[in-house]
């Protein structure tokens, strides 16, 4: 019988403030390079039975609950493993099934045929999910560790930790864009018209300010960083950009959609 080694995911884990928690004093320190937790990461993804897929899927739900809660996990993995990124990659496993089947749902919705299906989900999962999160987490580990620092000999921010965050932060936009607005597709947001246009940016401002959020949790939950609240900056000006949209009648999920058509013709 096969023994889950995470954490019980039970609310009573946790305290019950939603603020991001300061780090406990007696953190283990990193001992083992990136490289070696690379190697073991990666090959454990070609072990199904040793990941916890239970708890990965709990993390899921509260990425829109109560996202705190999730990092305040890493904070717990950071204390009993030196590390605050995942070292089980059941949550990317269940996140690229999860895109997989979104794609092919969202493809049939726009009436693509089965070759464009197969084009569209490659692009989506291969280019939009995993080179995206390589090339963003990329840079906000660069920005945190170059700039957010506290201190020089405080430690730098992991690479994974910041992939980590990517991937959490991706999930609920990926879960509206995907999943929730296809319900709609048929029925409203492929027609013209300002009910059209305000539902569906509407679904990409909660998106955004979803993804912006958890990315700000994300960083907050670090004790080696300071000035994370830069992550909120865009907020204000997100949402003047929402009002434009609505004003000038611009469908952000029309203009994807034909974004989608063109890279598959």
């Amino acid at each position: 019988m096969k023994y889950s080694t995470s954490p019980t995911p039970s609310l009573n884990n946790y305290p019950r403030s939603t603020s991001p928690l300061p780090a406990p004093a007696n953190y283990q320190p990193t001992v083992a390079s990136a490289a070696v937790k690379r190697y073991k990461y990666l090959r454990r993804l070609f072990k199904f039975n040793q990941m916890d897929f239970e708890f990965a899927a709990w993390q899921m739900v509260y990425l829109f609950v109560a996202p705190q809660k999730v990092f305040r996990n890493f904070n717990y993995r950071k204390h009993t493993k030196s590390q605050f990124a995942r070292d089980d990659p059941a949550f990317l496993v269940l996140l690229c099934i999860w895109l997989f089947l979104s794609s092919i749902c969202f493809a049939l919705a726009m009436g693509l045929g089965w070759q464009k299906v197969l084009l569209f989900v490659l692009f989506v999962v291969f280019v939009d999910f995993i080179g995206m999160a390589i090339l963003v987490s990329t840079f906000f580990w660069y920005i945190c560790n170059k700039y957010l620092q506290r201190d020089s000999e405080a430690g730098d921010v992991e690479w994974g930790y910041a992939f980590d965050v990517h991937i959490n932060a991706f999930f609920p936009p990926l879960s509206l864009l995907h999943c929730f607005q296809i319900l709609l597709f048929n029925n409203l947001l492929i027609h013209k018209g300002f009910l059209s246009c305000f539902v569906s940016n509407t679904f990409w401002l909660a998106s955004v300010v979803y993804y912006l959020y958890i990315t700000f949790l994300g960083y907050s939950n670090l004790p080696v960083l300071r000035n994370t609240r830069v992550f909120l900056l865009p907020l204000p000006a997100l949402f003047l950009v929402y009002l434009a949209t609505l004003g000038a009648g611009w469908n952000l999920s029309h203009m994807l959609i034909n974004f989608y058509h063109y890279r598959v013709l």
